[in-house]
């Protein structure tokens, strides 16, 4: 696959902005080529727009080449740099599953972007064939995300290696929630997939949501891509250096997710007692989607006492139905005794 037959003519031909810390990496005794301020270190230097240690650490931590690793400001930012790359505005389309996380389609609307909707089934799993056949000479990109949000589902990899090998674009496979689904991520194998772009991010198992720091991993070439497009400075010194910090918890990590997994169960268990619950989706992430008699009712209870969930109900396919965070223990307890005083 050739990249280049799929940018758009200007991303292209984009002479890229240059900064100074582009055009010098390393150590220096002093720096006069930035415009800086002289005072106040360590914040008066603008931060390494490569992001060149936080990328080796991610490298050794996923087992995969620095050069294959885009950092983002969140995962939002690559999602909206490979719409602007690779879909010409007003004329080409994505192709989306149905339900899903909804920056897809902002970020195509912004980028006036067409949304071709491919639903999931009943039990919210993915159609290969149907995906395929929702995708025309227009189409550059397909978004899907496994474990899905809101349906917290993981994808067979079948299914999804069938769209991979059938598409002649690209491929972009959101795994936000996979450390909630060990052995599920196609991240190992994707080094032979030239036409997967991997997202997965520090927001959720590692409980770095408030830094912003995403992650995409996919061949050289569309990282290159995304390099040239982003804004010069898009990680900040802050995340940047919290980063560094915090990938040396990954024990920490790893404790987390797993009592997180076991709430989820102890969660999955108690909701079966309360009568006007319908059903509970099978989840692979760190929430579950509720099927309810009064969704909505239910919703505005737990507001009132507090206790924010996410009312799912005007969602495709998740009609009656509410989104629950896995919380601390104390929190799932808290949870619990509020819907037992509703029998």
């Amino acid at each position: 696959m050739d990249i280049n037959n799929l940018l758009r003519e200007n991303i292209r031909c984009l002479q890229p902005y240059s900064s100074a810390r582009n055009e010098f990496s390393g150590e220096a005794m002093i720096f006069l080529d930035a415009n800086e301020n002289p005072f106040n270190p360590p914040y008066n230097r603008y931060p390494d727009p490569m992001q060149r240690e936080v990328k080796n650490k991610i490298s050794r931590l996923k087992n995969i080449s620095s050069d294959r690793i885009f950092l983002g400001n969140g995962s939002d930012e690559p999602i909206d740099l490979l719409i602007r790359a690779f879909c010409e505005p007003g004329v080409e389309n994505i192709v989306s599953i149905h339900p899903t996380y909804g920056m897809y389609q902002v970020a195509a609307a912004i980028n006036n972007v067409n949304v071709v909707h491919v639903s999931l089934t009943e039990n919210f799993e993915l159609d290969a064939q149907k995906v395929l056949n929702a995708v025309d000479e227009k189409t550059k990109l397909i978004f899907l995300c496994s474990p899905n949000n809101p349906t917290g589902n993981c994808f067979n990899h079948e299914d999804i290696l069938e769209v991979l090998n059938h598409f002649r674009g690209i491929v972009v496979l959101d795994e936000a929630y996979i450390d909630f689904a060990p052995g599920k991520s196609l991240l190992a194998a994707s080094g032979e997939l030239r036409n997967l772009v991997i997202l997965q991010t520090f927001s959720k198992a590692w409980g770095m949501a408030g830094i912003r720091l995403g992650m995409a991993f996919a061949p050289p070439e569309i990282i290159s891509v995304l390099n040239k497009i982003k804004y010069p400075y898009n990680l900040n010194i802050l995340t940047q250096t919290k980063a560094l910090e915090l990938i040396e918890n990954a024990k920490q990590v790893e404790i987390w997710t797993q009592l997180i997994i076991a709430e989820r169960k102890k969660m999955e268990k108690m909701l079966t007692e309360f009568p006007f619950v319908v059903r509970i989706f099978p989840s692979d992430a760190n929430f579950i989607l509720v099927k309810m008699h009064d969704a909505k009712g239910i919703y505005d209870y737990l507001k009132d006492q507090g206790i924010i969930v996410r009312d799912r109900s005007r969602v495709h396919l998740c009609e009656d139905s509410l989104r629950i965070t896995v919380g601390s223990p104390d929190e799932n307890e808290q949870l619990t005794e509020a819907l037992k005083n509703l029998v």
